[in-house]
């Protein structure tokens, strides 16, 4: 075979047309080699000769797509000093773009003896690994473009590759939860008819399922055990080629754009799938440990863990930053996404042990010319120390608002004194965000997410339900703001499901009335439950799948939905790219129940009413061809006390009437009579009343978009 020096860059390997050319870094090596793999699973050893700045690279004349390739590294293993290298271990390619087979758990993918952990394992882990693969990179774009959707303009939905489809009778078998799945005609459909513009997908990298959990026969479904920062995960492609997940993915980006819908990835660059210092040597660990995670200097056999995943990744050294750079450089340039959610974002942000708003991560991101320019979302926490950073990132990002879920759940469940954050919240959380000359579209609004309840769970559990997870219902939080109605699960009393539904309006029309970026979760708009277990991360299976078949009986719940996104997009009031001043221009008023402004008092006592007032004549900033913008005025009416209370509307200084265009209380369409400037309209118990501004002969007016 013949082999060629070669180049340094770019790392990982790349096919030119004629060859390919690999490229390893490891400052830690004495000797690399490269693992090519035949059809039949037989080995052929290369060493890498060429070494330039710690990259130990070849190129290889004919190598080319299909070609299964991996690496293995010798070198010092001394755990006191940090290094883990051990030849007898193969190694998957960090840059490897693509990756077949799976990881098969035994002792002999232990990098040390499980009888001896201060000694090397010299048991080749071969058999049990997976190989990367030589991918092609052309792909035919013709007609995509990367979508701009202004922040403003944007409803994000939150979904799996994998349970979105495994159960949509619509979806042809083989499809089924796959990135071709996803993309296929009745999936598309219901994304346009809901209105949705974006569609966030949790991980989507090659992962790996942890040991303990595939011992209990469970799996690591959500994905957030990453082993490939550039391979799409092979287990959510419905192809038979060892590479084909590439072009699969990519199609499924280019048919989502064509809908108008963009794609963000749910990305976790904070940790890998190699747990602690008793996990697997499966890549990194292998070819530079000190490089790649963050250990404690004190004891580098120590992994410092800001994740609770048994390590971090280390975000401080040039090549760990060189790879979250050119892996999200990747995804964007070669693979066409919008924009990236950061799983526990705050680890990533650590100099030292400090979480800092100026560290080099966000530095080479402010500056970079492309990542700069999507969308960035931040979950703003990770589990050390300091790592709840809600409101603390820099100006080019958005955040998952922690505090915007946890208030809107309070108000809902009845919490008293909930009113002052629950107005923050609902106008876009400026104490959060204006003092860092950001905007309300910082924050991403969401009352239910993977990570916990779903929407319908949320109203039928007091308690946590994940005894199928295998660990005695011990995992999840305890925390869920949750209220059942009165009844525990599943029931039949008309009333508490009556009561139930209600709330779910209720949590919806809040969503998508409030101040920024509203995400809904996948399944929430069709009443989807787990049956109240709110940690389904292992559950791969009915729990955590959508059931399509049940969402019949959901048709009033999904109609509901799509007209509150409707009225969102129709109405520029509910999605204002400033925050209101409350002042001189009158944009926001606070009111009472009896019509009079919110005073201190007001603020200050246990009521669970209130009224908010939005102008349509006051949004001040221009449309994007520098019109003005002009918008019908809306009365909020919301009543979380367990007792109807009666509001007096505005007079007729702010509508010369009032129509009703949704009421959480009643199942029939929105609409009736106009109602008279300063009349008086009953609210049901937890509920809300959602009127807009008409003329005196009830006829409503036009509104500008934007």
């Amino acid at each position: 075979m013949r082999v060629w020096p070669g180049a340094a860059y770019p790392l990982g390997a790349t096919w030119d047309g004629s060859g390919t050319n690999f490229a390893l870094f490891s400052e830690a090596a004495e000797r690399v080699e490269l693992c090519l793999f035949d059809e039949a699973g037989t080995e052929t050893r290369l060493e890498l000769t060429e070494v330039d700045g710690f990259v130990w690279h070849c190129y290889l004349p004919g190598a080319g797509p299909g070609q299964r390739y991996a690496y293995r590294v010798t070198g010092p293993y001394d755990p006191r000093r940090g290094h883990r290298c051990n030849a007898a271990k193969l190694l998957l390619d960090p840059y490897g773009k693509a990756v077949d087979g799976l990881v098969r758990w035994d002792d002999a993918l232990l990098g040390y003896r499980p009888d001896a952990p201060d000694q090397p394992s010299g048991t080749d882990s071969a058999p049990f690994m997976p190989r990367n693969v030589v991918v092609n990179p052309y792909f035919d774009w013709t007609g995509d473009r990367q979508l701009r959707t202004p922040y403003h303009q944007t409803v994000i939905y939150e979904a799996h590759v994998r349970g979105l489809t495994m159960r949509h009778p619509q979806v042809p078998p083989e499809l089924r939860g796959t990135y071709a799945g996803l993309a296929s005609p009745p999936v598309i459909e219901h994304l346009t008819r809901l209105g949705v513009t974006a569609i966030e997908l949790m991980p989507v990298h090659q992962s790996v399922p942890e040991r303990a959990l595939a011992a209990r026969g469970l799996t690591n479904y959500w994905g957030y055990n990453t082993i490939g920062f550039f391979a799409p995960h092979n287990g959510y492609s419905g192809t038979a080629e060892p590479h084909g997940q590439v072009a699969e993915f990519k199609s499924m980006v280019k048919t989502l754009h064509a809908a108008g819908i963009e794609v963000i990835l749910d990305v976790v660059y904070n940790h890998t799938a190699e747990s602690g210092a008793q996990g697997p040597t499966l890549s990194f660990r292998g070819i530079d440990n000190a490089a790649y995670y963050r250990l404690d200097d004190a004891d580098p056999s120590r992994y410092l863990d800001y994740t609770g995943c048994g390590n971090s990744l280390n975000a401080r050294h040039p090549h760990a930053l060189q790879l979250i750079m050119d892996s999200l450089r990747y995804w964007v340039l070669d693979m066409h996404v919008d924009g990236f959610r950061f799983d526990l974002a705050a680890a990533l942000a650590r100099e030292l042990h400090e979480v800092d708003r100026l560290s080099a991560f966000f530095e080479l991101v402010q500056q970079d010319p492309v990542v700069s320019q999507v969308k960035l979302i931040a979950e703003p926490w990770d589990v050390g120390a300091g790592g709840y950073q809600v409101g603390k990132f820099p100006p080019l990002w958005t955040e998952w608002n922690g505090k915007y879920r946890d208030t809107v759940r309070d108000l809902w469940r009845g919490r008293p004194a909930t009113l002052p954050d629950f107005a923050s919240r609902l106008a876009g959380s400026s104490d959060l965000y204006e003092t860092s000359a950001r905007r309300p579209v910082a924050s991403i609004n969401f009352v239910t997410c993977h990570d916990g309840f779903t929407l319908g769970d949320l109203v039928s559990f007091d308690r946590k339900h994940n005894e199928a997870n295998g660990d005695d219902n011990r995992d999840g939080t305890d925390d869920n703001r949750s209220w059942n109605g009165g009844t525990e699960g599943p029931t039949d009393d008309p009333a508490v499901t009556e009561l139930r539904a209600r709330q779910t309006r209720n949590f919806l029309v809040t969503l998508f009335c409030s101040q920024g970026v509203p995400m809904l979760l996948a399944g929430d708009e069709v009443g989807r439950t787990q049956l109240g277990n709110n940690n389904a991360y292992c559950q791969d299976n009915e729990t955590s799948w959508i059931d399509w078949e049940a969402a019949g009986k959901h048709a009033d719940l999904l109609e509901f939905t799509c007209s509150l996104i409707a009225l969102r997009r129709e109405h520029p009031v509910f999605r204002r790219r400033r925050f209101f001043s409350g002042a001189d221009l009158r944009d926001i008023t606070w009111l009472t129940p009896a019509g009079a402004e919110m005073t201190v008092t007001d603020w200050g006592s246990d009521a669970r009413a209130l009224a908010v007032l939005l102008n349509g004549d006051a949004i001040t900033e221009p449309g994007p061809r520098g019109e003005a913008i002009v918008d019908q005025s809306f009365v909020l009416l919301f009543n979380a006390a367990d007792q109807p209370v009666t509001f007096t509307l505005p007079d007729a200084s702010s509508a010369p009437c009032w129509e009703v265009v949704a009421d959480t209380a009643s199942t029939a369409p929105a609409g009736s009579d106009p109602r008279p400037p300063a009349s008086r309209l009953t609210v049901a118990s937890r509920a809300v009343v959602v009127l807009r501004a008409g003329t005196a002969a009830g006829a409503g007016t036009p509104t500008s978009a934007a």
